[in-house]
């Protein structure tokens, strides 16, 4: 009996193999061979933001949409593609007794919408944001599509003191 349980697992663990490799496979590729993930997260919906670089400093890519599919890709991959982007951020030490914290904020423009990536955090309640905002520039309406502070990877402060993105000053608080 106890063999055939191994067996049946074994048969088991195989069939998951399989399947999940042709899962991936099936999706789509949210970080290339040839790029290095700056920042990703995935959303409350079940949505993977993703925002990778070339390793050699080539372009910077914008990538959004499910597991299987990118359903919006910005922009360009030009050299030109790095001042296409924008960071702004903020920094209080002090923890919270000073009520301490940082906002980072990495934004573009694409028709007429400003799409902002934000990662935040808050000393005081030890709260951590995530998430994108899309801002409509002709009405001013925005949307905001919230990421799952424990699913993030990578950090949007590498672009701080990164030459090749302008530095703003814009906060989206």
């Amino acid at each position: 009996m106890k063999k055939l349980l191994i067996k049946i697992g074994l048969v088991f663990l195989l069939i998951l193999f399989f399947f999940g490799e042709r899962a991936k496979a099936d999706s789509e590729e949210y970080v290339l061979s040839n790029e290095v993930l700056i920042y990703s997260f995935m959303t409350c919906n079940g949505k993977v933001l993703v925002l990778a670089k070339d390793k050699d400093d080539t372009y910077i890519v914008y990538r959004f949409g499910t597991e299987s599919e990118i359903e919006f890709q910005y922009p360009e991959k030009t050299k030109a593609s790095w001042k296409q982007f924008t960071y702004s951020g903020y920094m209080r030490g002090g923890g919270p007794a000073n009520e301490g914290l940082e906002l980072n904020y990495v934004y573009f423009v694409n028709d007429n919408y400003k799409y902002v990536i934000y990662d935040n955090y808050y000393a005081v309640t030890g709260e951590i944001t995530t998430g994108v905002k899309i801002i409509n520039l002709k009405t001013k309406e925005q949307s905001e599509i919230k990421g799952e502070p424990n699913s993030r990877i990578g950090s949007l402060v590498e672009l701080r003191d990164n030459n090749l993105v302008p530095q703003g000053e814009e906060m989206f608080e």
